[in-house]
């Protein structure tokens, strides 16, 4: 599958991790000195890497540094030392019992992990075996089963280059930092004999990978990377500009961020604002939930950004493929479960925390709340009640605070179907990814149903026309903040069905604007 656009060419760099036999062991004061200090090694490799990787690479980081640090990870491993075992030998089989447990346990948090505790294991074996110091030559596709998040990290992409993976997933942390990065990667291609090619064509948009490629489909290749460089070259040409129809009509190109940092990277003149600011990312990589002054530092960073554009924050969508260490709980189905406004409904200290930071951050720009998992209208009223309560607290602290407009997201069909029944919010956003996900019953991140799950299936395109029309009958302001927004292939059907405000990827925002341009309604 696809997980990052773009197209790449290079030389094959396989990914294998090719260890040593394991050496007889010798003493075991000498052996456990060994592991120690490659322990050492590793926490100090990772502690400079989080240094150089960004916001997301070093909270992914983070839990690998705290688990390198904890005495308790190698003790097992220890044991075995003391009872005969090598260095090597101890610590790969104490970190594969370990990492089993993780892919076992009940929490998904911690499943979640075993992917981490890997990459641990692998970074702690290679220093044991002196493998450590193998570079990827650079403009390199590298290819594999998996690869792991310092791996890649340690990986210098900035010559081009790409990844071919038989098994890993889009929704991965590899896949997460390469969309950040720009990296063309392609996933779950099956078994493939990797090395047996020396070169290999990788489109991360199509997700089409072509080993050794003939004449022919070099040629195809060329082709389409000039045709990409002219609509990157037509983007940027819209990238400062309004976003107009052919007939002249103003459409409004918003942002989605994840991570307050985000706006660092974003000219605020080339888009209306932030359509959609996930606030999750406070809540994860953390030894406890943030508090209220974290979070209303995050939330005032990216209104005075905006410079009194308008900004939409979500609160807090934990669940379904998002777990909260402390907070979600453990269900059979959490896609259907407790999630979104459901669980904040039940948490109401962690939501009150929540609510307080948002009324504060309110002060400084056009601040609006955005409910995710709206079910029934009285979610809508439960959460008004809270928030008017934090307000008033505030208010009597002497603490500067301000009531935002609260709305929701629209991604349950029971309210796509009747959206009259929620027209006490003061907007509406259609989250197409999950609205996709529950009128096809195709899970968002299993690769088997993927071809079912998309926002251009008629029944979704139908819901989404139908919202358009009843937002606008009732005066109520609408936008759609899911992955539909960016796509050239639906959005004539998107502004045909009556939308004028999109929040996409900020990547995209160049592309949108050029392809909104060539659209009359």
């Amino acid at each position: 599958m696809p997980a990052s656009p773009g197209l790449a060419d290079g030389p094959i760099f396989v990914l294998a991790e090719m260890f040593a036999d394991e050496r007889a062991a010798g003493t075991p004061e000498d052996e456990r000195a060994a592991l120690k200090g490659a322990i050492a090694e590793a926490s100090t490799g990772i502690a400079d890497l989080m240094g150089q990787s960004g916001e997301e690479g070093a909270a992914i980081l983070e839990f690998q540094l705290a688990m390198l640090e904890d005495d308790a990870l190698a003790e097992p491993a220890y044991e075995m030392i003391a009872a005969g075992a090598s260095a090597l030998a101890g610590w790969r089989a104490a970190m594969d019992a370990q990492i089993t447990g993780f892919e076992t346990a009940d929490d998904d948090y911690f499943r979640a992990r075993a992917a981490d505790l890997a990459d641990i294991r692998d970074r702690v074996t290679a220093i044991l075996t002196g493998s450590a110091a193998q570079t990827v030559p650079p403009g390199s596709v590298v290819a594999g089963e998996d690869i792991t998040p310092s791996r890649f990290l340690q990986t210098d992409w900035s010559r081009g280059g790409a990844i071919v993976l038989g098994d890993g997933s889009p929704s991965s942390h590899v896949a997460i930092l390469a969309r950040a990065r720009g990296v063309p990667m392609v996933t779950g291609i099956g078994k493939a004999d990797f090395a047996s090619h020396r070169r290999a064509l990788v489109d991360g948009g199509t997700g089409n990978v072509v080993l050794s490629p003939d004449g022919e489909a070099e040629a195809r290749y060329r082709e389409r990377c000039r045709i990409d460089a002219a609509q990157r070259h037509l983007a940027e040409a819209h990238l400062l500009k309004p976003a107009v129809l052919a007939d002249g009509e103003r459409v409004q190109v918003m942002v989605n961020i994840a991570a307050p940092e985000d706006v660092d990277a974003i000219d605020i003149a080339s888009c209306d604002g932030v359509g959609l600011m996930r606030s999750e990312f406070l809540f994860h990589g953390e030894t406890a939930l943030p508090d209220e002054k974290a979070q209303y530092l995050a939330y005032r960073k990216v209104l005075e950004w905006a410079s009194g554009k308008p900004v939409t924050i979500r609160t807090l969508d934990a669940g379904g493929d998002k777990p909260v260490q402390g907070l979600t709980v453990e269900e059979a189905n959490p896609f259907l479960g407790l999630r979104g406004i459901r669980l904040s409904l039940t948490r109401p200290d962690v939501f009150k925390s929540q609510l307080r930071a948002l009324a504060r951050a309110a002060v400084y720009g056009d601040l609006k709340v955005m409910l995710p998992m709206v079910t029934v209208p009285e979610e809508i009223d439960e959460a008004a009640r809270l928030l008017d309560g934090c307000l008033a607290e505030l208010i009597g602290e002497g603490v500067p605070a301000k009531r935002p407009q609260l709305g929701i997201m629209i991604e349950v069909p029971a309210v796509a179907i009747l959206p009259e029944r929620f027209a006490r919010a003061a907007f509406f956003s259609i989250g197409s990814n999950d609205l996709s996900q529950y009128v096809t019953a195709a899970a968002r991140d299993s690769s088997a149903v993927a071809r079912l799950n998309t926002a251009g299936d008629p029944a979704v395109l139908h819901l989404i026309a139908h919202v358009a029309g009843e937002a606008k009958r009732l005066g109520i302001p609408l936008s759609l903040c899911g992955d539909a927004g960016s796509d050239p292939v639906l959005l004539p059907a998107l502004l045909s069905a009556g939308l004028r405000t999109l929040s996409v990827a900020p990547t995209a925002l160049g592309r949108v604007k050029s392809a909104i341009s060539q659209i009359r309604p």
